[in-house]
Order: C-alpha cells, then structure tokens, then sequence
C-alpha cells in the first residue's frame, strides 16, 4: 500500500486589530510562519485606533500563514487575517475554502471583535472565540464574555494565550472537534 497524503484543512484565525492573531499563529505552527508585518507609521495614527495597544509597533498588511500537524493524517493550514479595517476586503477571498475559524478576542477591548464575529456567522463558517489573556490574565469567565459578546451557547468561547504553543494548539483541537461533531452529525442524518 502507498501511504497517503494527510487531510489539509484551511482555518480562519481573525479578530481585530492587535488581538494577537500572529502571535497565534507564530506560536503553534510547526513551519517558520509568513509573516506580512510592516511598521506602524505617522501616517496611520489618523487611521489605527491605538487605544489599549500602544505598544503594538507593526501590524499585518496582508496575512499570517502557520502550518500544523495534528496527528499523522490531519494537517491545518492557518490563515490569520488582517485586523485592521482598511483590510478587511481580503477576508472574503481567505474565507474561500476554510472549514473553520478562530475568533480571537482582547477583553481589554471586547469591540474589537464585533466584525469577526459577525463576518463567520453571517457565512455560515463554524468559529470558536478565543479570548487572549494579555499578560496572562483572564479577569473574566468565559461566561460573562459569551454574555458580553451575546454568543449562542453552540459556539464555544475557549479562554488562552496566544504566545503559547500548547494553549493555541488546545483553541485549534477544540475547533476540530467542534467540525469533527458537525460532520458527524450530518452524515447521521
């Protein structure tokens, strides 16, 4: 028998501006991720609400794409999307083919991911939210955020980190599993 070749699967990692999408993608994916970083200019300070992340000195322009193995037949391709608004045009072309997504959420600033949150519902593309706990902290149970961000109950709101591997890897399984359901679910009926 010949061996073949894992299952690919494209996921979404989105949320807005200084959420920490190329952090997560950097920390889980098991490649040198492509990074399309730029410096934060003058030009932009009309333009970048800073407020919350005023360390943040670059930002995406384009996409983050990671790479990770889950297990010998399945293999996820991570696209993270830019936050910023005067980006968001490409989100429709990244959705293309993606089976899922991440929505990733800085409790500092919860509005921030309104447009992801809406932009995968109004699809149909099945997302968890991950909320990053900047500097380690979670000052808010999953609940009050699922509350906050008026969630239905099916979409699972995963607290993490996003600079560390295994909680990034642990918001991705959850998502999987999440599909894996789904799918499960259709093919019964």
């Amino acid at each position: 028998m010949r061996p073949t070749a894992p299952d690919a699967v494209k996921i979404l990692v989105a949320g807005g501006f200084g959420v920490g999408k190329t952090t997560l993608v950097g920390s889980v994916s098991e490649i040198a991720p492509l990074r399309t970083e730029e410096p934060l200019t003058a030009a932009g300070l009309d333009v970048d609400d800073l407020a919350g992340i005023e360390e943040k000195r670059a930002t995406t322009v384009a996409l983050d794409f990671g790479r990770i193995s889950i297990g010998q037949d399945l293999v996820l391709y991570l696209f993270g999307t830019p936050g910023q608004q005067r980006f968001w045009f490409m989100w429709n072309d990244l959705a293309i083919g993606a089976l899922g997504a991440v929505v990733l959420v800085d409790v500092r600033r919860p509005e921030s991911s309104f447009a992801a949150i809406d932009f995968f519902e109004r699809r149909g593309i099945p997302f968890v939210v991950a909320v990053n706990g900047f500097h380690g902290r979670h000052p808010y149970p999953a609940a009050e955020i699922r509350e906050a961000l008026a969630l239905p109950e099916h979409v699972q709101v995963l607290l993490c980190d996003a600079r560390e591997r295994a909680s990034s890897r642990d918001v991705l399984l959850a998502l999987i599993d999440q599909l894996i359901e789904a799918a499960s679910g259709a093919a019964a009926s």
